[in-house]
């Protein structure tokens, strides 16, 4: 895969996440918006219909008891009508259409001992006006022939619209004269009967309250009310011209949690499934790129292995040339030359075929690795004598400083030699001078400690985190100046970890490096 394409589904994938984040985001903001109003709309109802039960509570408590008054003792003590009838005879129906437009102005009387508003008189005098339309048999048109308007009147029907009226004026006027709070009762009993209003459209939330008289606060006030934004509010015991002096105000302090309670698990729900796409949308890049660093990291494998083979290949055909040369045979010294050339290549090439096997078995777990009692300084010794070769032909030198007692150690006699061989291997090649190599152990409780420092080109931050990954090789530009395929400290991490020991680094360039091995000795 190309790095544009990489790039590019890169792009995409995380654009369509973004959007998927965002449209979730906004689908749960949507939701609560909507609860909101909701709840605005169910709470300013519940809140209105509870003022006009409180009001036909109270009309029913004053109008009812006028109502049972004037039945039970009160008269009309005077009473004045000016009426305007219309008379229309309909011969072929033998009907009469009679109109009335009436003017009633009554004073009321109220007996002393009915005394509910706690008045010592009640007196009242109001003016209505009354229209009706009535159709009479003509043959009854005499019976109301010659009679007074008042008898005309109570011929024709009582004057109900005219009382209804007058109960429900007086009821304004008396009802203003009591205090807010014989109107409403306390505010334990409001308290209950606005708690029930609001549970009818499933508002179970706590709530605050106060009723203010103009801007003034009343004490119908629940003890932590304070006015806040999402304060409802209508006006209380308004009168016949739709005016009141009374507000009542409502607010929820706890609205939020509320209304975010039904959603949670809805966004929970989002959330979880949001962060597991993100997870795999995370997965999914460090998979691209990890197979392109695979892919690139084999291509360079496959261009080192040639170039790894390609010389040891060269060398050996060259060294055949000689020998086949009549002047070569003759001289054994040369063949016994040539003959060991073609087989140190041959064997480096071996070596290298084995690495690549090995860590191919250490991959798939197939490789046996019999442990058995060893001793760390020897250990170390066999080792440094595998390279001295190396050593001598770069004119470097190894300084052994072995101070740990306690160097018995349960372990590979065959792949601990190989570490030590591919450290120290390391430490040759990537040194552009005469290589120094400090090789020291010592004791930390019941571990031993084996340092290889050098005095090599050091390495990069970046290098050092890499430099144990299976075919990382540093690079010069594309320049593979430094034999090797990427595999040697790989190899070394893998069998560091099959003895149950750490490996660790410290390295600056142009200050040489440091490999520190940690393994537990035996008890």
């Amino acid at each position: 895969m190309s790095k544009k394409v990489l790039i590019l589904l890169i792009t995409l994938m995380s654009i369509s996440l973004i959007g998927v984040i965002i449209i979730q985001g906004f689908f749960i903001t949507e939701i609560y918006r909507d609860a909101e109003r909701k709840f605005d709309k169910d709470s300013n109802l519940a809140l209105s219909e509870g003022v006009e039960w409180l009001e036909r509570r109270e009309f029913r408590r004053y109008v009812v008891k006028f109502r049972d008054l004037i039945s039970s003792g009160a008269t009309i003590d005077t009473t004045a009508i000016n009426s305007l009838y219309i008379i229309k005879e309909d011969a072929d129906n033998n009907e009469v259409m009679m109109y009335r437009n009436a003017s009633v102005e009554e004073n009321l009387k109220f007996p002393q001992f009915w005394n509910f508003l706690k008045e010592d008189s009640i007196n009242l005098r109001r003016v209505s006006n009354e229209r009706e339309t009535k159709i009479l048999n003509i043959q009854n048109q005499k019976e109301y022939s010659g009679i007074s308007s008042e008898q005309f009147l109570s011929k024709i029907g009582e004057i109900s619209k005219s009382k209804e009226i007058l109960f429900e004026t007086a009821y304004h006027d008396l009802a203003k004269k009591n205090t807010i709070e014989r109107r409403v009762g306390n505010v334990n009993s409001l308290n209950n009967f606005l708690k029930q209003r609001f549970k009818r459209v499933n508002i179970d939330v706590p709530f605050e309250f106060a009723i203010f008289n103009k801007d003034s606060l009343t004490s119908i006030k629940t003890e932590s009310f304070i006015a806040e934004k999402n304060t409802i509010e209508s006006a209380l015991f308004s009168d016949e011209n739709n005016q009141s002096d009374y507000l009542i105000k409502v607010n929820f302090p706890r609205r939020t949690p509320f209304l975010i309670t039904p959603i949670i698990s809805i966004a929970l729900v989002s959330i979880i499934f949001t962060f597991i796409i993100i997870i795999v949308y995370i997965y999914t890049v460090m998979i691209l790129l990890r197979q392109r660093q695979i892919s690139q990291i084999k291509t360079d494998f496959i261009n080192n292995m040639t170039h790894e083979f390609k010389t040891p290949i060269a060398t050996i055909n060259l060294a055949l040339d000689s020998i086949k040369n009549p002047k070569t045979i003759k001289d054994q010294g040369l063949i016994k030359k040539y003959l060991k050339m073609i087989k140190d290549e041959n064997e480096r090439m071996h070596d290298q075929v084995e690495n690549v096997l090995r860590m191919s078995q250490l991959e798939k777990k197939e490789l046996e690795i019999d442990k058995t009692t060893l001793s760390v300084n020897e250990l170390i010794k066999i080792a440094v004598s595998h390279v001295q070769l190396l050593l001598d032909n770069k004119k470097g030198s190894v300084s052994l400083h072995l101070n740990a007692d306690m160097q018995e150690i349960i372990g590979n006699e065959t792949h601990l030699i190989n570490v030590m061989v591919n450290i120290i291997d390391n430490a040759i090649k990537y040194c552009d001078k005469a290589p120094e190599i400090v090789i020291s152990t010592e004791n930390i409780k019941d571990k031993i400690v084996l340092k290889f420092q050098d005095n090599g080109v050091g390495m990069s931050k970046n290098v050092q985190n890499k430099i144990f990954d299976k075919f990382y090789r540093e690079q010069t530009g594309d320049l593979h100046n430094i034999k090797g395929h990427g595999l040697g400290l790989a190899y070394v991490k893998k069998i560091i970890d099959y003895h149950n020991g750490n490996i660790t680094l410290e390295s600056a360039i142009d200050k040489g490096s440091i490999f520190s091995i940690e393994l537990s000795t035996k008890k």
